[in-house]
């Protein structure tokens, strides 16, 4: 019997690769890359490999990610910053059992990858400021005093971020260290909501640039239907009809035929195809992005 506290997986003992040998998932990929699938799936399976966190987690949840990533055409390889996939340790309520799963995290460099791609923005920032940089900062007239050359440390006393679009309309904001991780325990989904995880912990600064540049794009740029559909998608739970679907065509069809492709090899991506494979991208309504959280 297993214990509430030990953490399972709920595929049915199907390994990453078993699930992408599947029809079902074969036909989600074909559908979504065409003939790049096979390239896809080998590339995931070799990123799962390389890091054991997330190799541990459900294999169904990576998939789901992963695709939330293919759907958005952003290579997963961690070394671009686009997108990550992040094991979390979840608590399933049916089961009452502790479960792994990846979650899709858009970085910093994915949101402003989607911002060029829209077409909107003539000018997108976002960076460090160091101590000594400010000299000041006027919140209601978005006033920014900077100067980069006086910089004292090492120490990050906060961010900044700014776009001007076509129209001429521009958008400066600033946040302080303090306020950056204000929201990061406000939204920390460990148990212990000080302590520092995944990309936090690994790269805590391009975090903190991505936190900044949600909230300001979310508030006040111009989205797309693809950056709508990125920001609904960051970070929260994957889609769970479709999940559900997933697993039960998986399920029924599993052991009718296996569809082999190569063994893995890690290749850059091919960034010229980005934004050109999909066009059919779900709708988004004005409500649901009224109420999102900024996130982090």
């Amino acid at each position: 019997m297993t214990s509430n506290n030990q953490i399972v997986k709920s595929n049915g003992g199907k390994s990453l690769k078993d699930l992408l040998k599947a029809p079902a998932i074969q036909n989600q990929l074909s559908n979504l890359l065409n003939d790049r699938s096979s390239q896809f799936a080998s590339s995931l399976i070799t990123l799962a490999s390389n890091d054991p966190q997330l190799n541990d987690a459900e294999p169904m949840s990576i998939i789901s990610g992963a695709m939330q990533a293919a759907q958005l055409s952003l290579p997963l390889e961690k070394q671009f910053g686009f997108v990550y996939l992040i094991p979390f340790n979840t608590k399933n309520q049916q089961t009452n059992q502790w479960e792994k799963k990846a979650q899709f995290v858009l970085g910093y460099k994915g949101y402003i990858q989607l911002a060029q791609r829209s077409g909107q923005y003539s000018r997108i920032n976002v960076g460090n400021v160091y101590e000594g940089q400010l000299k000041s900062w006027n919140p209601f007239r978005e006033e920014l005093e900077f100067d980069p050359r006086g910089k004292e440390s090492d120490e990050v006393v906060g961010y900044f971020g700014y776009f001007q679009l076509l129209n001429g309309f521009e958008k400066t904001v600033f946040w302080t260290k303090e306020q950056i991780e204000d929201h990061r325990i406000q939204n920390n989904k460990g148990k212990n909501k000080q302590q520092l995880s995944g990309v936090w912990k690994t790269n805590y600064d391009a975090m903190a640039q991505k936190t900044v540049l949600r909230s300001m794009l979310s508030r006040w740029g111009i989205l797309s239907t693809e950056m709508q559909q990125a920001i609904l998608a960051d970070e929260e739970p994957q889609y769970e009809d479709a999940e559900t679907q997933v697993r039960r065509d998986v399920s029924e069809n599993a052991n009718k035929e296996l569809i082999d492709f190569d063994e893995p090899k890690l290749e850059p991506a091919n960034n010229s195809d980005q934004g050109a494979l999909f066009n059919n991208l779900s709708d988004v309504t004005d409500d649901s992005l009224n109420n999102l959280d900024p996130g982090y």
